[in-house]
């Protein structure tokens, strides 16, 4: 039987590539694809936020998203996102616990706050881009 040791780099890899590709549907084909940004900005400014902050909500999903696949700046990245889950969190908590609900419950957005905790705790984990070892490996080459 495998050991933690050989198996936690890949299942950090896969909760990030999962929360990577969540984020990523979710501020590309949810919110620019769905919604557009002048919707989701109406939609942030029905509810109470500047509307700017969907736009910025828009990049932080599609870009965190890619980091988190690609495996770049997973501890800063996850740590970054924990913002925009509690706000979700927030605009979700007096719609009762289940998302299904009308106008989604708290606890996927309360869910993926802890994955994300989880995540920034384990790190990138396998297969990840190490974007500090190819800057020394051209540093080092051009040396």
């Amino acid at each position: 039987m495998p050991d933690e040791k050989t198996t936690a780099p890949y299942a950090a890899l896969l909760l990030r590539v999962g929360m990577g590709t969540m984020f990523l549907a979710h501020g590309a084909l949810l919110k620019l694809g769905t919604f557009g940004v002048a919707g989701t900005m109406g939609y942030f400014g029905s509810i109470g936020y500047p509307p700017a902050l969907g736009v910025l909500v828009i990049a932080a999903e599609i870009l965190g998203g890619l980091a988190l696949i690609l495996g770049i700046g997973v501890r800063v990245v996850s740590l970054a996102l924990i913002p925009l889950m509690l706000g979700a969190l927030l605009q979700h908590a007096g719609n009762g616990w289940m998302f299904a609900g009308k106008g989604g419950g708290w606890e996927f957005p309360a869910f993926w706050t802890l994955a994300l905790l989880v995540q920034a705790g384990l790190g990138a984990g396998a297969l990840a881009l190490d974007l500090r070892g190819l800057a020394a490996g051209r540093r080092a080459a051009a040396a």
